[in-house]
């Protein structure tokens, strides 16, 4: 399409009102002097709304208006892996080099680098002549050291394959091969290709998820397990340490492809994300985690409306790995300044606000969002997924609120941060009380299969331990603990073995960051044998206060970090000196 030109007659902070004729919704388009970058959402005639990414200062009514032809879009290909881009995908790294530490308005740089060579290797089994269909392998390079990157056919494009590029090294832009469609002109297809972000990718079909994500952290897998291809969210308030936990899952969890997207957030926090990823060692490959990781980072000091763009950016970038048959986790911190910015225009566009101030369209937005994970079958016929995990930052920590409320009912695992645990020093904070997943019955027989079958029996066990803990500590509160039976008393000391021996669990902790499912499920039955030969002797005539006062406890809390993931067996040799205490006892006692 011919771009369009035109000029803008209104401006409202963010929001441009531009008259554009022909002009389509969605469209990308560029505005003023230093041809800022914006999109069309709303048509009045010849009037188009347009949303701009960047600071709107300097423009006025007058000024050049331009139409692209095309929406908000992405490129797609390899180079994107190790790279860190901002909210609409211009690479950070770049815009270094070139301008210094501010991204300066209305830059044009290509996401993807056009001088890089890559070393294409061509699909043999592909003679010209060939009928294709989306998804097709035309060939494939190596993007990094740990990730092979398929080139297919784009989902759009189908027809006779005319030309085939021999083994080689090419940019990204060499065409590698030709595709004559059955009524049109021949199609050139090149190492990358362009989607719009608002569009979901097409596949097959689309399957439940049947494998837990693994992220090393005990109170994930363990007490409230999220699949593979699910929807998972982590509603907390401010000091809660949500973007500590997601950082924790997007460097252990066991998927291919991992996407952080930074919406909204801190500077500062970023800053360190940035900082510190890049130094770290993928715990699968025992090579530099960026290898097999994305970044997109647009902090809260950036324009509102680039939020939005982001959030959009990263899951269709994620739809891309998924389509390579990859298994894919996005993080997204955090969807509330996605909502944010929803409010802020649809307050300057005069929609209708509804709960807290919110747009009606809000449950649709996030609905849509979340409803872009699962579990597929590729246009190449391959099994893939996208586990989506979103941060949620209620105001005060209420969970009533709009943003929290929407995405509690679309989400199948929920991990709420509870303040009150963080400042007990009690990380990862999250709440077993208001936490919950709809993966256990699944999960099981995954850990059934390869860990151990009683996975769910000391899961259910656990968690009605803590909660008959809380009920007990709220006696305690009113009465005192001698209103207590040594039985309850024991209740609390199991609770408490359960909450710091198991639950608690440090970042950065070399030991015992992360933890492997064979540990988890052995130091959480540990926990369990402890407590259970406690209960015998009590119920036998012990006093509960000589066996809380073992040191062999207070020790049994802290073997998290005792035993690596490779020292599994000492934890047979430590519950054998649990064991022998308790015996001792027994004898002296005469029980």
């Amino acid at each position: 399409m011919n771009e369009l030109k035109g000029e803008i007659i209104g401006i409202n902070g963010p929001i441009v009102t531009v008259t554009l004729p022909s002009v389509r919704n969605g469209e990308q388009v560029r505005v003023g002097k230093l041809a800022l970058m914006g999109e069309v959402i709303r048509l009045d005639g010849d009037k188009a709304t347009v949303q701009v990414y960047e600071s709107t200062e300097s423009l006025h009514p007058g000024d050049m208006a331009m139409a692209l032809g095309h929406p908000l879009s992405v490129e797609l290909g390899p180079g994107l892996l190790g790279k860190i881009f901002d909210g609409v995908q211009r690479p950070l790294d770049k815009i270094y080099a070139e301008h210094g530490d501010y991204i300066t308005r209305g830059l044009k740089l290509d996401s993807l680098a056009r001088d890089k060579v890559w070393d294409f290797t061509p699909n043999n089994r592909l003679p010209l002549g060939t009928k294709i269909t989306p998804g097709t392998l035309i060939g494939k390079v190596q993007e990094t050291a740990t990730i092979s990157h398929p080139i297919l056919v784009p989902p759009n494009c189908h027809g006779e394959v005319v030309e085939l590029a021999h083994a080689g090294e090419y940019t990204i832009e060499h065409i590698v091969a030709k595709i004559k469609p059955d009524n049109g002109d021949i199609v050139p297809l090149r190492l990358f290709h362009r989607w719009p972000v608002r569009t979901p990718r097409p596949y097959l079909s689309r399957d439940h998820g049947v494998v837990p994500l693994i992220t090393g952290q005990r109170i994930l897998d363990t007490f409230f397990p999220l699949l593979k291809g699910g929807k998972g969210a982590v509603p907390g308030p401010f000091g809660a340490g949500k973007t500590m936990l997601q950082q924790q899952i997007a460097r252990w969890a066991n998927a291919d492809i991992v996407i952080y997207v930074g919406c909204g957030e801190r500077g500062n926090e970023l800053v360190d994300i940035l900082e510190s990823f890049p130094k770290l060692t993928d715990p699968y490959t025992g090579r530099s985690l960026m290898e097999r990781t994305l970044l997109i980072a647009n902090t809260s000091n950036m324009p509102v409306v680039a939020r939005e763009a982001s959030i959009y950016v990263g899951i269709t970038i994620a739809e891309y790995y998924r389509d390579l048959g990859y298994d894919v986790v996005m993080v997204a911190d955090s969807t509330s300044r996605w909502a944010e910015a929803l409010r802020e225009v649809g307050g300057r566009l005069g929609q209708m606000p509804v709960e807290e101030g919110y747009p009606a369209y809000l449950a649709s937005r996030l609905a849509a969002f979340y409803e872009r994970a699962g579990c597929v079958k590729t246009l190449s016929n391959q099994k893939a997924s996208i586990t989506l995990i979103g941060a949620v930052s209620p105001p005060g920590g209420d969970f009533s609120e709009p943003v929290t409320g929407h995405t509690k009912e679309i989400v199948q695992t929920f991990w709420a941060l509870s303040k009150a645990l963080a400042d007990a020093r009690h990380y990862p904070s999250i709440d077993w009380n208001d936490s919950f997943s709809e993966g256990v019955e699944t999960a099981q027989q995954w850990w059934a299969e390869n860990i151990d079958n009683r996975w769910q029996a000391y899961r259910n066990e656990s968690l009605a331990l803590l909660a008959q803990s809380d009920e007990l500590e709220r006696i305690v509160n009113l009465v005192g603990p001698e209103a207590l039976s040594s039985a309850q008393r024991w209740v609390l000391d199991g609770a408490s073995l359960i909450r710091e021996g198991v639950l608690q669990q440090s970042a950065v902790d070399e030991i015992d960051s992360f933890c492997s499912p064979e540990k988890q499920m052995r130091l959480l039955s540990l926990m369990l044998e402890i407590y259970h030969q406690g209960l015998t002797l009590i119920e036998a005539g012990v006093p509960v206060q000589q066996l809380s006062d073992l040191a062999l406890l207070t020790r049994a809390k802290r073997i998290k970090s005792e035993f690596s993931n490779a020292e599994i067996y000492k934890f047979g040799e430590f519950e054998q000196e649990i064991l022998e205490a308790f015996d001792k006892i027994q004898v002296e006692y005469g029980c």
